[in-house]
């Protein structure tokens, strides 16, 4: 149940990108997360470049630098995930971006909110995911 939200410059990708990115980032979570593959929820949203501020160098090894076209990559998911699948998830994340779009790694920024289950609403106003629990306990 990952929701994904992704910041980028807003001259950085255009729609058929934006698309390949959204692939990846899902095709990673099937992978890492073991999600279902219908559970596809993600918003991409453009921001002007001269809006994010960043060192350059921070917590990156040896040399490496961040250019002005970083990515932000948040994802809202439920609790459980060993830190095993988050370091994966997030080398897969960024491996799609260098694969498909020639965006290194370093540009590449993930952030991961854990929301347990009861924070979670999929529409009509019901919590679908205590339900689902509850049915699991009969």
């Amino acid at each position: 149940m990952p929701f994904v939200t992704v910041y980028y410059p807003e001259d950085q990708l255009n729609k058929e990108e934006v698309k390949k990115a959204s692939v990846g980032i899902h095709h990673s979570l099937i992978e890492h997360f073991n999600i279902p593959e219908n559970d596809y929820f993600q918003i991409f949203l453009p921001y002007p470049s001269n809006q994010f501020f960043h060192d350059p160098h921070y917590l990156l090894e040896g040399e490496k630098k961040r250019t002005n076209k970083m990515i932000h990559v948040s994802i809202t998911c439920a609790p459980g995930r060993t830190i095993h699948q988050k370091r994966s998830l997030y080398q897969s994340i960024s491996g799609a971006f260098y694969h498909h779009l020639n965006i290194p790694a370093t540009d590449i920024f993930i952030t991961l909110n854990e929301t347990s289950a009861e924070n979670w609403s999929f529409g009509q106003g019901t919590a679908q995911m205590i339900a689902l629990k509850e049915e699991k306990e009969k």
